[in-house]
């Protein structure tokens, strides 16, 4: 679990408490939030007025495949305050693994929902990420359809870290002081982008959005209900854009899989704990001090049998072609 989640004492001077542990599922070492959708934007936009540093992102088989491959990726993951799933291989893994599965909640559904809740309570919003125009008319398609919303600034992804361009950005988000700040400009840029500089926001809530900018803006559309509804929407994505995204699903996909069957073939005999409000240790033994409020899980169903012989094929080349 982050270490922004499991810590409980209080804040140090005038700073509120630190907020209770979040339920949550390990999954690859990263917490997954455990609640629903409502739940969670309800959290995350109250978060906005409260003048703290909040880091939030995502996790789907992608951000999985990236954080095996990227140095500080997990490390970032693990330091947000919220992680929530965004795809339903995520929520395959939490089964196969016999965890809690979370809910999925993408970015091009929850959007209109964080407009209204931000619109109702005069949090401004600041858009980052995208190619140069992008950015620019999601901001102008969010304040046409929520007429009251404070949309303060929008400036493109396309400069590198620890450049000056970085910098004037940092300088503008800043001078508009906004309450949420979203982040889109891939995995992990985008991760390791919130981690490093999230803190120089005078405590906004950053969160990590991927392509959320190319949907609100009308520039990618949207894959039909029931694809998305029952995890095919990545189809519907590599059949528009089969140049960019083959590798993340022809080859991806697969490597993900394997990850998980991998996964599940070292934890079968391990038997995860829950503890800490319904943080699931992998280990299978309990931290000193943690409490024991939940009774064990039933005993380990083993990992279908399809996917095992996954993890004993030789991936690296295919993986190497993937992880590019």
């Amino acid at each position: 679990m982050s270490a922004h989640a499991i810590r409980t004492e209080s804040g140090i001077g005038n700073e509120p408490p630190l907020p209770a542990p979040r339920p949550s599922s390990a999954i690859f070492d990263i917490p997954i939030d455990l609640a629903p959708p409502a739940e969670l934007l309800r959290t995350i936009s109250s978060w906005a007025g409260q003048q703290r540093t909040r880091r939030v992102m995502y996790v789907n088989a992608h951000v999985v495949n990236q954080s095996r491959v990227t140095p500080g990726l997990v490390t970032a993951l693990r330091g947000a305050d919220l992680v929530y799933c965004d795809g339903y291989g995520v929520r395959l893994a939490a089964r196969v693994l016999n965890m809690p599965v979370p809910h999925r909640m993408t970015g091009a559904d929850w959007i209109w929902g964080l407009a209204t809740l931000c619109e109702r309570s005069r949090q401004p919003i600041y858009l980052l990420g995208s190619e140069p125009p992008i950015a620019r008319e999601a901001a102008y398609r969010l304040q046409k359809l929520y007429p009251r919303l404070d949309v303060v600034g929008a400036h493109h992804g396309f400069f590198d870290l620890d450049s000056a361009h970085n910098d004037r950005v940092i300088e503008d988000i800043k001078a508009h002081a906004p309450g949420i700040v979203l982040v889109g400009m891939g995995t992990p840029k985008q991760e390791l982008w919130v981690d490093r500089y999230a803190a120089e926001l005078d405590g906004a809530v950053v969160w990590t959005v991927g392509a959320l900018f190319d949907y609100v803006s009308g520039h990618t559309p949207r894959a039909p209900r029931w694809l998305a509804d029952n995890g095919l929407e990545w189809i519907f994505r590599l059949a528009i854009d089969p140049s960019r995204m083959w590798r993340r699903y022809l080859i991806g996909n697969p490597i993900f899989l394997s990850r998980v069957a991998g996964e599940a073939h070292r934890v079968a005999g391990e038997g995860p704990r829950i503890w800490g409000e319904g943080h699931v240790a992998g280990n299978g033994h309990w931290p000193a001090g943690a409490p024991h409020p939940l009774p064990a899980p039933a005993p380990q169903t083993p990992a279908p049998a399809r996917l095992l012989p996954l993890a004993r094929r030789p991936l690296v080349r295919v993986r190497a072609i993937a992880e590019r």
